[in-house]
């Protein structure tokens, strides 16, 4: 393969790799850690979405999130609705260390995760 097509391919590749950016911003997603306790995480996806004010309606049964009705599915779709409506707040993607953000998009199919800038 000629060189030409090879850093072409890299370049595109770095494209695809590269987060988003919203008005200079870095695009960012708050979601669960895997390594979370299910008891830990169970906790912070009831506190998120009780007191914590997240809404949690999409992951119900029969609604655009609920699919795949995993515990961490649910918690991070919670978190990251938590985090985008209070981040301007000072609200941090923490839960007792049983998230993270990241710049990968994490929605699929229909289930759309929401980025405020």
């Amino acid at each position: 393969m000629p060189s030409s097509i090879l850093w072409l391919l890299l370049a595109l590749l770095c494209l695809a790799v590269t987060p988003r950016r919203s008005g200079g911003q870095l695009e960012e997603w708050c979601i669960a850690d895997e390594q979370t306790p299910a008891d830990e995480l169970k906790m912070a996806l009831d506190w998120a979405c009780e007191k914590g004010g997240a809404d949690c309606s999409k992951i119900q049964e029969n609604q655009a999130c609920y699919l795949p009705n995993t515990l961490e599915h649910h918690a991070s779709y919670a978190f990251n609705n938590y985090y985008q409506k209070f981040k301007q707040e000072g609200a941090t993607c923490y839960f007792n260390a049983a998230a993270f953000v990241t710049a990968l998009d994490p929605s699929h199919n229909s289930c759309k995760f929401e980025y405020i800038p």
